[in-house]
C-alpha cells in the first residue's frame, strides 16, 4: 500500500492525497464489480441510459465546484468553465446511438432456423484516464461501458485524483449502484497485477507511450482486449488559398490553449511559403498578448503547466532547439512569471526534424513553425512522425483537403478546425499514438463483443 498525491502547480502544495488500495483489497474490490455486473447487464437498456443520464447531470450541477478543483489540480484557468459542455455533448451522443448501436443483426429467421448476431458486455471495463481533460477522457469510455452494460473500474491520474471522486459521488447519488461503477487509488504494480490475472475483460488507457507499453506486457497472454490513446505531434498545414486570418487563430488556439496540454493539440505546422512571414507575424501578435498566470483569476488565459517536471520537458526542448539554430519569436520580459510550472509560450521558426521539439511530444505551450513549397512536401513532413493522432489542414478547397487527408497517417483528418472531439466520429490513432477506437458506434463495439445465436427450430 502506497500513497497518491496531488501536488497543486498553482503554489506547489498538497492538494489531495489518499491510501492505494492493497492488492487483496483490489482484487476484492473488482470480485465485486464482477459480481453486480451480471444484474446491470439484466436491466432494461433505458434504465441503464436513464441512471447515466442522472449522473451526467449531477455532474453538471457541481461545475462550479469542479472548475475551481480543476485549477488547483492540474492548472487550468477558471475563466474557461471546465467541461461539462464536451462532457456532455458526448455522454448523451453515445446515449442517443445506444439501442441502434446494439442492435442484434438480423440474419434470419425463417421456417427452420432464426440466426442472429448479438453485442454483449465484456463484463468489468478498467479506465485509466488522464489528466489533461479529465472528465471528457474518463466519459469518453465511462458513459458507453455502463450503458452497453459493463461495470465499470475507474483509476484516474494521480494530478487529478478528485474527478475520479466527484464521478462517483455524481454517479452513485443518481442511482448507478456503488459496485458497478468504482472509483479507486492504485499504484502501478497493483495496476499491473490485476490486468495479469484477467480481473478486466477490457482495458481503456489514455496517457504516454510508455504507459501504452505497460498495459500492453501487463496484458500479455491474457487475451485482454486493450483501447490505447497515447501520445502524439499534430500538424496543422496551410495552403496558398486558406483564410490565413482564420488559419491562424485557431491553430494557434490548438497549440497553446491548456498550455499545450491537449491531446490532439498542435505541436508543429507547416505554411506554404508565400503565406509563412505573414502567418508567423500574427501568431506571435496573439501569443504576446497572452495572460500568464494563477488560473484562479480570471484575468489569467494561461495557467501553469501541470507539473513542474513538464514546464521544465518543455524548457529543455526549446533551448536544444534554439541551439541547434530555431529563432525564438516570443520575448520572455512579456512573461515575467516563467518560473516552476509556470511556463511562458513560445514560437519558434528556423526549426527542423533534426530537433526534438518538432519529432518528440511536447505536450506544452511551444510550436515550430516551417515554410513548405507544396502538398508534397507538406505530407512528407506530417508524416515524418512516429505518431498519428489527427493532422489539420487549411484550404477553401474541401476535395483537395480529403486528397491530401487520404495521404496521412493519422486517426483524424481536420479540414478548416483542429483540436476538437466529435463524439460520432470514431476517436483513433495509429502508430506510436495507440490502437483501438473511441466513441461513435466503433466505441460500443469495442465495450461488447459479438456473440452469434444459430437456433433451429423444433
Amino acid at each position: 500500500m502506497s500513497m497518491i498525491r496531488c501536488t497543486s502547480p498553482i503554489d506547489g502544495s498538497v492538494f489531495f492525497e489518499a491510501k492505494t488500495l492493497g492488492k487483496d483489497d483490489a482484487s476484492t474490490a473488482v470480485e465485486r464489480a464482477q459480481a453486480a455486473q451480471k444484474d446491470w447487464a439484466a436491466r432494461p437498456m433505458e434504465e441503464r441510459i436513464a441512471l447515466v443520464q442522472k449522473g451526467v447531470e449531477a455532474v453538471g450541477a457541481m461545475n462550479d465546484q469542479i472548475v475551481t478543483e480543476l485549477a488547483w489540480q492540474m492548472g487550468r484557468p477558471v475563466r474557461y468553465g471546465g467541461e461539462f459542455g464536451g462532457f456532455n455533448e458526448r455522454a448523451r451522443y453515445m446515449a442517443q446511438i445506444a439501442h441502434d448501436a446494439l442492435a442484434p443483426i438480423e440474419i434470419a429467421d425463417d421456417a427452420d432456423f432464426r440466426r442472429y448476431i448479438k453485442r454483449v458486455p465484456h463484463g468489468v471495463v478498467l479506465v485509466v484516464a488522464p489528466w489533461n481533460y479529465p472528465y471528457m477522457t474518463a466519459i469518453n469510455t465511462v458513459a458507453p461501458a455502463l450503458i452497453a452494460g459493463n461495470a465499470v473500474v475507474l483509476k484516474h491520474a494521480s494530478q487529478t485524483p478528485m474527478v475520479g471522486v466527484r464521478m462517483a459521488e455524481a454517479f452513485h447519488g443518481a442511482g448507478i449502484p456503488t459496485d458497478v461503477f468504482q472509483n479507486v487509488f492504485l499504484d502501478h504494480e497493483t495496476t499491473s497485477h490485476l490486468i495479469a490475472g484477467r480481473a478486466f475483460g477490457f482495458v481503456n488507457f489514455t496517457g504516454s507511450v510508455a504507459g501504452g507499453k505497460a498495459m500492453e506486457a501487463a496484458a500479455s497472454g491474457t487475451f485482454t482486449g486493450l483501447g490505447l490513446e497515447l501520445g502524439g505531434k499534430d500538424p496543422g498545414y496551410v495552403m496558398e488559398d486558406a483564410d490565413i486570418g482564420a488559419a491562424v487563430e485557431t491553430l494557434i488556439d490548438g497549440a497553446m490553449f491548456n498550455s499545450g496540454q491537449c491531446c490532439c493539440g498542435i505541436e508543429r505546422i507547416y505554411v506554404q511559403e508565400s503565406l509563412f512571414d505573414d502567418f508567423v507575424a500574427r501568431a506571435v501578435e496573439i501569443v504576446s498578448a497572452y495572460k500568464l498566470g494563477n488560473p484562479l483569476e480570471s484575468e489569467t488565459t494561461l495557467g501553469p503547466m501541470a507539473h513542474v517536471r513538464f514546464a521544465d520537458h518543455v524548457r529543455r526542448q526549446t533551448a536544444d532547439a534554439i541551439a541547434q539554430g530555431a529563432t525564438a519569436h516570443i520575448d520572455p520580459s512579456l512573461f515575467p512569471q516563467d518560473n516552476g510550472a509556470y511556463l511562458m509560450p513560445q514560437i519558434l521558426t528556423n526549426v527542423s526534424h533534426e530537433m526534438s521539439v518538432m519529432r518528440e511530444e511536447s505536450f506544452g505551450p511551444v510550436v515550430g513553425i516551417m515554410p513548405v513549397k507544396d502538398d508534397a512536401e507538406a505530407i512528407e513532413l506530417m508524416n515524418d512522425s512516429d505518431y498519428g493522432l489527427t493532422a489539420s489542414l487549411w484550404t477553401k478547397d474541401i476535395e483537395r483537403a480529403a486528397r491530401i487527408g487520404d495521404q496521412i497517417e493519422t486517426g483524424t483528418v481536420f479540414a478548416n478546425r483542429c483540436d476538437y472531439l466529435d463524439p460520432a466520429l470514431c476517436w483513433t490513432g495509429c502508430k506510436d499514438t495507440g490502437r483501438g477506437g473511441g466513441l461513435s458506434v466503433i466505441g460500443y463495439h469495442n465495450l461488447t463483443r459479438p456473440k452469434s445465436y444459430h437456433l433451429k427450430k423444433a
